[in-house]
């Protein structure tokens, strides 16, 4: 039994869903007889994507919608929901994957924080902001899947706009799951997906084989699901070479920097590195 929101010809958006997790996870919305509208800014991803997907419908093409848009468009991204209700009807699961990672350092190109802080991050606000009240008015069972990353719950150091912007994203998920809950009669929730180490366009960069520590996009949207189906907002996901246990020893650190005073990012800093390590390996 699946989450009721996901359900055949109710309607899914998936806010970059031309490539990795976003479109593993519009294939198999397809899969399951929803109706599902991809939204990209990349062109050439975009008409593969659709593509793909009207495939896989078969003779049911006319429930996929594909729709070029940037997402820190926010005029823009308004016009694309509302030609994606007119086409599909009511909107019940809305993923907001958009995500780049160029790179960043402190005091780096500005262009770079600017481009990751209003997709990353800026897009997920624009994205349940504008979808969402139409969601929450039609009352029925619906969802709402942020994308974040473990970057922005343990931060490690090295790509410091990426880590805000997931960061954002995980602050912005719960507030909104706080809210659905404490609205009457309000039948919308919010989920966090927190992939592990996933091959996508993301990550591949001079690649052009899978890492053996990596699991593909279709890894990550099956257990998604099944982690939807039990009733999880926090959907953290192992992958190959990271386990369940190893990511909570890790999140529980990074907490502990706070509570404890340590020095921040502590994992990292030269005295506190050995005690982490000692902790990890359960000594």
């Amino acid at each position: 039994m699946h989450h009721p929101a996901i359900a055949p010809l109710h309607t899914a958006v998936v806010i970059g869903g031309a490539t990795g997790i976003g479109l593993a996870a519009a294939k198999r919305f397809v899969e399951m007889g929803l109706k599902v509208a991809i939204v990209d800014r990349r062109m050439e991803e975009l008409v593969r994507a659709h593509e793909a997907l009207v495939a896989l419908a078969g003779e049911e093409e006319g429930r996929i919608v594909a729709a070029a848009c940037d997402v820190s468009d926010r005029e823009g991204l308004a016009k694309t929901a509302q030609h994606i209700e007119a086409t599909l009807g009511p909107v019940h699961v809305l993923m907001n994957n958009a995500g780049i990672q160029p790179g960043s350092s402190i005091f780096g190109e500005q262009g770079e924080w600017d481009a990751v802080l209003s997709i990353n991050l800026g897009g997920v606000i624009n994205g349940t902001r504008i979808f969402g009240p139409a969601m929450i008015a039609h009352g029925q069972p619906a969802l709402i899947i942020n994308t974040g990353s473990k970057q922005g719950i343990t931060t490690p150091p090295g790509d410091p706009a990426y880590n805000v912007s997931k960061a954002g994203v995980k602050v912005f998920t719960e507030a909104l799951q706080h809210e659905l809950r404490n609205r009457a009669d309000c039948r919308v929730e919010a989920a966090l997906l927190i992939p592990g180490f996933v091959w996508t366009d993301l990550t591949r960069r001079d690649r052009t084989e899978k890492p053996a520590g990596a699991w593909t996009p279709e890894e990550t949207v099956a257990f998604m699901l099944d982690r939807l189906e039990a009733g999880d907002f926090y959907i953290l996901c192992p992958d190959n070479e990271t386990t369940r246990e190893m990511d909570e020893k890790r999140i529980r650190w990074a907490a502990e920097d706070v509570a404890s005073n340590r020095p921040p990012l502590s994992r990292w800093e030269p005295n506190w590195a050995p005690r982490f390590k000692s902790y990890l390996d359960g000594e």
